[in-house]
Parts: C-alpha cells; structure tokens; sequence
C-alpha cells in the first residue's frame, strides 16, 4: 500500500446524501476479478445517460470537476452492501480523499461514513475525512463561490487547508493507528510482515525436526491425520503426506 502523508488537489462537490455502494460502483461491474479498471464505472448510473455519452447534469461531469482529486459530499457516505470496488472506483477515477459531515439527529450521532467503506478506505489509502456539518457545507459554499479551489491535506496535523485568498483550514480527528499505517503505507499484510522474524522464529522453534511443514493441527480438530478428535494429547503437527490435504 502506498503512503499518505499530504496531498493538494481539486476540490470537487457532490451534493448528495446516503450514497450507497451500489450508486458509487452498480453490481454489474462486480464481475472483473482483476482490480482495475473501474475508474470510468464510478457513479455510472448517475454519471451516464442511457445511450452511453456522460449526463451534463450530473455535477462531477461540470468540466471545471474534470482533474479533481479531493471529493466533498454529504452525511453516510458509503452505505450499502460490503464491496471493496467502491473504494477501487473512487480511488481509479483520480480521488484521493472523501470529505463528509457527521450529522446530529436528537441524541443521535450518524458518522460521515459507513463502517465498512470507512474501513475498506483506509486500507488501502483512501483518507475519509470527517468533519462537522457547519465545516462540510462551509466548504460547499466556497467551491461554489471560487472556480478551481484547491485544498491540501497535512496528515502530520490532520489538517484540510482551503486554498482561497484567505485560507480555511479545518482539523479532523484520526485514531492513532490508522494514523501510523497511512503514513507509512502499511495495509494488514504489511503490518504482518513487520513480524517476519519472530513469524519464521516461532516456527523455527515449534517445527518437528526434520519437518517441512509449519502448519499446526490442535486437540480437538476433526481434521484428516489429526487422530481421534476427542484426544485430550499434545498439539500435534500434520503427517507429510497428507500436507496437502483439505484441512492443511
């Protein structure tokens, strides 16, 4: 995963709220098993008119949109069923950041995002940003109101800075560990990794000598070569020959 430590781009708007993940990448596109591509899918249903050519009425088509890398939009981004693509699309269409508001409702709290697209973004390097309503339709008002705003992100202050003649800033929250791995570019295999030597020391230490295998069977598993599944005995390791087996 690459690393996130600032950013400066476009600010583009989309003025829309609880946009599911079947708006932002439709279902049909779901197919490909490889991970690029989807760039041009983002947002078709809205993006395209039905003979294929772009729907000038809908607002990231504006031509003044056409190279924006920062996407501002409204409360419960993301919603929806579970799909890695969206955070794809987003990222493949040429953003870097989503900014969204979270919204009081009474004693409610309703987040900016969806727990699971806010959590698919920032494994792989799509900073969701939160910020409070005021903040977020502040920043509507000002791309409304200046042609071609720019903003930048510093992540070291977890701060969004607007580039207008006198700039805005505004601070976002970010856990501590989220922090870490954007900025040093580590998603959940990379955190792993990091471990590599005490992983191949345990192993080292916990295989039969004269073995191959570092796969582990426990008491208890009714897995093929493990023994008698009730057996109160030691851990024991899987026999060679059945190393390829369903359960190894």
């Amino acid at each position: 995963m690459k690393s996130f430590k600032s950013h400066r781009g476009m600010v583009a708007t989309l003025d829309r709220a609880n946009v599911d993940t079947d708006q932002i990448i439709p279902k049909q596109f779901l197919k490909s098993i490889a991970r690029t591509g989807f760039g041009p899918q983002l947002f078709y249903d809205w993006r395209y008119l039905p003979n294929g050519k772009p729907d000038p009425n809908f607002s990231l088509n504006a031509p003044r949109f056409k190279n924006a890398s920062i996407l501002v939009t409204r409360n419960n981004f993301g919603c929806g069923s579970s799909r890695e693509h969206a955070v794809w699309a987003i990222q493949q269409d040429g953003y870097e950041v989503v900014v969204a508001p979270w919204v009081e409702r009474g004693q409610n709290r309703i987040p900016a995002f969806a727990d699971i697209f806010r959590n698919n973004s920032f494994k792989n390097a799509l900073l969701a940003i939160e910020l409070s309503e005021a903040e977020v339709e502040e920043i509507f008002q000002m791309v409304e109101r200046h042609k071609d705003l720019e903003a930048s992100v510093n992540m070291d202050e977890q701060r969004l800075t607007l580039h207008t003649p006198e700039e805005i800033s505004f601070h976002f929250e970010l856990d501590p560990a989220i922090k870490h791995r954007l900025i040093h570019g580590l998603d959940d295999i990379g955190i792993t990794l990091k471990h590599d030597a005490a992983i191949a020391e345990y192993e080292k230490k916990f295989r039969p000598k004269g073995s191959s295998t570092s796969r582990l069977f426990f008491r208890g598993s009714a897995c093929a070569g493990s023994g008698d599944p009730s057996s109160p005995g030691p851990v024991r390791f899987a026999p060679k020959e059945i190393r390829n087996g369903p359960c190894v």
